[in-house]
């Protein structure tokens, strides 16, 4: 019993650092993080709706493949996906809280979101998007868990290139970049 609360615990934790560093660093300088959160937030940007609502909606896909492959994770990275994706949308007041310059933001948003989801993924559990892809991608392959991440939210920031502009691109590139190695770290050393 005592592990489902250890589990329920980096849940809650690390969907709050997730939604703080969405909201808090990210979003004031139109910032993106990469996997199925950066495209949420793209459309966030654009049309205005609710970040967290869309990464669940997009995130079905893969919640529907662990349903069938890893069962187990899949409970647990259903969790996160709707703690993370609460989060995200109640936290969103605190994009005008944090008003720091771009690059101290692409940082500290990194570290938060690295921590959360390094967090979850130490758990076994995870915030049900590309992370879950990247947990797939690592457990069948011998590439690093940030390395995985690496790539797959640097292929949505470079999909993302022309909405963003040189200046947003560098800093999501930093954030992902520090998210990919701070998640990494959590994940494979704690």
């Amino acid at each position: 019993m005592s592990g489902f609360f250890t589990k329920l615990a980096a849940v809650l934790i690390g969907s709050f650092l997730v939604g703080t560093g969405i909201n808090g660093f990210l979003v004031p300088h139109h910032l993106l993080d990469g996997g199925i959160i950066g495209i949420a937030l793209i459309l966030h940007y654009y049309l205005d709706v609710k970040t967290g609502l869309w990464m669940a909606v997009l995130s079905l896909p893969l919640s529907v493949y662990a349903w069938f492959k890893e069962r187990n994770y899949f409970y647990s990275s259903f969790q996160g996906l709707i703690a993370t994706s609460f989060f995200i949308d109640w936290l969103s007041p605190l994009k005008s809280e944090f008003l720091l310059p771009i690059w101290l933001s692409s940082i500290i948003g990194g570290v938060l979101i690295g921590t959360g989801v390094g967090l979850m993924l130490r758990f076994e559990t995870s915030t049900g998007g590309t992370d879950l892809l990247a947990y797939i991608i690592q457990k069948t392959s011998s590439m690093n868990l940030g390395t995985a991440i690496f790539l797959i939210d640097g292929l949505v920031v470079l999909i993302g290139f022309k909405a963003l502009g040189a200046e947003s691109l560098l800093f999501s590139v930093l954030t992902i970049f520090m998210g990919g190695t701070v998640a990494s770290i959590f994940y494979e050393k704690l």
